[in-house]
């Protein structure tokens, strides 16, 4: 079979054999089709679906490439492998969430480029869809291959299989190339005309157009380019943050991702300057986005989504300018409607009373900090800038606010470290237990530990990385100590750490160690599950590489993989800060002082841009009060079908969660510490049965009415899913599961599958007893099908049933005398619930 043709999973029966049908189902709301594109651009995230979709960097250019009418947008994420077999199996190739496009019938593949771990996955995908692993081998016929995203600072590992890559931010960068891919299809040409005109557009790395060569002892000899005037590659840098679109319709995914939340982000870019982060270089310089499109951006997507929870991004998002006011006008805008406001990566110090009292308003969403040393003279090496008084002053007011938990993340194996920093872990979090205590809420504490790995474009892109053997007596030392303290440790598993170390400076020799792993079926190697130490040890020793040789201390003078890349933070700069390292020398946060030199600002169109911290926010009309005085319930029939038949229980709990924010109906709410909307289902349908009888009951503020609350979610439910009929019942009236007696199945048969049907079921019907047993949670059920069998007709292909008890197939099997394995092709419809 070419694996080309056309794909989509949607009429498999194997959907219904994987883990997560959901995962690939597509037709989520706010999924965006366009079948006749002009350019078809895939946006591929390397990891599953729940963790792609969680990434607010897709979710972004999504937007943007759908804002075009002449570009489609789509999406693709790595399959889990119960998907994999299939597809390898029936020999599918892998294709697009929105189209069910094969991914090598389209034009732009763009891999987001998150994490190390992730490449083995790129090539897995490229694998499955039928497409040329290396560059060289894909002519023009082929998609374009591009990569983006933090990994893209070196992406040296990938050379050989990227076609290009955009350094730096892509809002800009993104039409451009879709833009400039239209030109040369329409105008025909080879695919080296192609990578030319690419390589004109500002961030664009065509690795192709540059030779490398590696001395004996395997460093990088020469890096020559093949094109002139084409020597660097700068980072592409959007110069205002208020400037770039921010997406106020996104998808909505029906099963529970990673980030199930607005996300929004108030700021790009760090002015603090710890020399082991890599993001706080490469995303260089600080811009700030306004908190009236905050508020103005939240807003919108809230309602569009129905999410009920807002997630302010920044690398540090507690330095926002106007953190203060904008909490201020979130709660007073949000609160009585119960959205939840986090802040997932305050600063130890930043915490202020205010924005205590503001988060406070709300259930606790959890508190992090990230110490990332144990001691001050640890944290003064890395540029941290904050004290252990800091962070136990910090604790203090977060335990006293009401909360019960704090997570510390830590590093070992950072430059310098002693065995006595690594004990000061220990102890610190014991002193943050400690504050806990005092304030008479607790003071549990979960300490997570990493290890450190050298990246590239950071001051300590030089140093070594500490050994496997090392990693695992430190964690071991830390699990002693803090046992001894009653704390529990979390660390990153070491195999995984070696692993990520090799690929974070790696060069273009890894490409033939990749290719081997991938030979070998590596995939997934960020989740442990899945990771095999042992076949990349393998992979190492086929290409005759020593992946000790990227853990290595490299010399100043030495040339780097990367070096012809240009992040804008100037090497000089990068040499400076690990001077200043090695003799404990603190730099300055040049937001608030003197610049720092690091070379990224023009100063000019590229600056810093901070908001004004005296700015107020306007909040807008404070929301609806939550409850009134009186409530109504009603009864809602909805059905079920198409695609949303592999939805299951809790995913449609999800959904009309989701429906009932988008529609802005007043639920009534659950009381507690989480509250839930008031809503119940009559019963759980099994997924995969098509149901044109699902009944709920929802509570609402009195007065709104059964007939507007049909009409209020049909506006926003998807297709497949429809309100029939909506009735106001007695508010004591018995629960659904209550005045049940049974349900009415139709189950059909593909033409032939089963013989004399009719005769079968009434051989059935004759008999007085067919006891039947199934285990449900590790215990043994026992019942009696034909005791609960209430009606039952046949024709040549297709049975009806009302049945009290047990699932339709069940019956299935007992008539027919098949297995229900046998019997897979069968389809089951829900007609109806018979009540009281």
């Amino acid at each position: 079979m070419d694996k080309c043709l056309p794909g989509g999973f949607l009429q498999r029966d194997f959907l219904l054999s994987v883990e997560k049908p959901a995962r690939y189902m597509g037709g989520e709301m706010g999924a965006v089709t366009r079948p006749d594109a002009e350019v078809r651009f895939v946006l591929a995230f390397p990891d599953v679906y729940e963790v792609g979709m969680s990434h607010l960097g897709l979710r972004i250019l999504y937007n943007i490439l759908n804002g075009e009418p002449w570009v489609a947008a789509e999406r693709v994420y790595a399959p889990w492998p119960d998907m994999e077999e299939h597809l390898r199996s029936d020999d599918i190739p892998l294709a697009t969430l929105e189209t069910a496009t094969p991914l090598c019938n389209t034009d732009i593949i763009g891999f987001t480029l998150q994490y190390e771990l992730s490449y083995s996955n790129i090539l897995n995908m490229l694998e499955l869809a039928g497409i040329p692993l290396l560059a060289s081998a894909r002519g023009a016929k082929f998609p374009l291959i591009l990569g983006g995203g933090p990994c893209a600072c070196n992406p040296e590992p990938l050379a050989d299989f990227f076609d290009a890559f955009l350094l730096g931010d892509g809002e800009d960068a993104v039409l451009e190339i879709a833009a400039t891919y239209r030109q040369w299809k329409h105008g025909g040409g080879t695919k080296d005309e192609l990578l030319h005109r690419l390589s004109l557009i500002d961030g664009v790395y065509i690795p192709s157009f540059f030779s490398v060569s590696h001395a004996p002892d395997g460093r990088v000899a020469t890096i020559t380019s093949l094109k002139p005037g084409y020597e660097r590659v700068r980072r592409r840098i959007a110069p205002d943050l208020n400037a770039l679109p921010s997406p106020t319709v996104p998808v909505v995914p029906f099963l529970k991702t990673v980030h199930d939340r607005v996300s929004m982000e108030i700021a790009r870019g760090c002015t603090r300057g710890c020399r082991f982060c890599q993001a706080g270089y490469i995303y260089r310089p600080l811009r700030e986005r306004t908190p009236a499109q905050v508020m103005e951006k939240i807003e919108e997507t809230l309602r569009n989504t129905g999410y009920d929870e807002i997630s302010l991004l920044a690398l540090s998002a507690g330095d926002y300018s106007c953190l203060t006011p904008l909490l201020q006008g979130l709660m007073h805008r949000y609160a009585e409607e119960r959205i939840a406001v986090s802040l997932p990566s305050l600063r130890v110090g930043s915490l202020t009373p205010e924005m205590v009292a503001e988060i406070n308003k709300v259930r606790k969403t959890g508190f992090t900090l990230a110490p990332e040393a144990g001691s001050d003279r640890l944290r003064q090496v890395i540029n941290k800038g904050i004290t252990e008084a800091d962070l136990l002053e910090t604790a203090s007011q977060v335990y006293g606010a009401g909360w019960r938990l704090i997570k510390l993340y830590f590093m070992i194996g950072l430059p310098t470290e002693t065995m006595e920093d690594v004990l000061r872990i220990a102890e610190l979090a014991r002193q943050v237990k400690f504050q806990g205590k005092r304030s008479g809420n607790g003071g549990e504490v979960n300490v997570a530990v990493s290890s450190f790995v050298p990246k590239a474009n950071t001051p300590f892109q030089w140093e070594p990385q500490i050994s496997y053997e090392e990693i695992l007596d430190k964690q071991q030392f830390l699990r002693q100590e803090l046992k001894k303290r009653k704390l529990n440790l979390k660390w990153h598993d070491a195999p995984l750490t070696v692993m990520e170390g090799v690929f974070a400076r790696g060069d273009r020799r890894l490409g033939k160690v990749l290719l081997e792993a991938r030979r070998l079926g590596c995939r997934f190697d960020g989740w442990g599950e899945h990771f095999s130490f042992a076949r990349w040890q393998q992979a190492f020793a086929a290409a005759g590489i020593d992946p000790l040789f990227y853990h290595r201390r490299r010399e100043l003078d030495e040339i780097l993989p990367w070096d012809h890349l240009d992040s804008g933070v100037s090497r000089k700069f990068l040499l400076a800060e690990r001077e200043k390292a090695l003799g404990g020398i603190y730099t300055p946060d040049c937001r608030h002082g003197a610049c720092s030199g690091c070379g990224v600002c023009d100063f000019e169109e590229i600056r810093m841009r901070l908001n004004d911290p005296t700015s107020a926010v306007a909040a807008g009309e404070g929301a609806r009060p939550i409850e009134t005085a009186d409530v109504e319930r009603i009864r809602l029939r909805f059905q079920k079908v198409g695609r949303m038949r592999f939805l299951s229980h809790l995913e449609m709990l999800n959904l009309f969660i989701r429906a009932v924010g988008r529609a802005r109906i007043p639920i009534r709410y659950s009381q507690g510490f989480h509250p839930h909307p008031k809503f119940s289902f009559a019963t759980a349908l099994s997924v995969g049965v098509e149901s044109w009888a699902e009944y709920m009951d929802m509570e609402v503020d009195a007065g709104f009415g059964a007939e507007r609350l049909m009409e209020a979610l049909n506006q926003v439910l998807p297709e497949g899913v429809r309100v029939m009929e909506s009735q106001l019942i007695p508010l004591k009236s018995d629960s659904l599961s209550v005045i049940i007696t049974g349900t009415r199945y139709r189950v059909r048969f593909p033409a032939g599958a089963v013989h004399r049907l009719p005769q079968l079921t009434d051989r059935f019907l004759a008999l007085d007893s067919f006891p039947h047993r199934r285990e449900k949670k590790g215990k043994l059920v026992e019942f009696d099908l034909r005791h609960e069998l209430i009606n039952l007709s046949a024709t040549t292909d297709e049975v009806v049933m009302d049945i009290r008890r047990g699932k339709p197939m069940e019956y299935v099997a007992a008539i027919t005398g098949q297995l229900p394995e046998q019997l897979n092709r069968a389809t089951i419809e829900k007609l109806e619930v018979l009540f009281t």
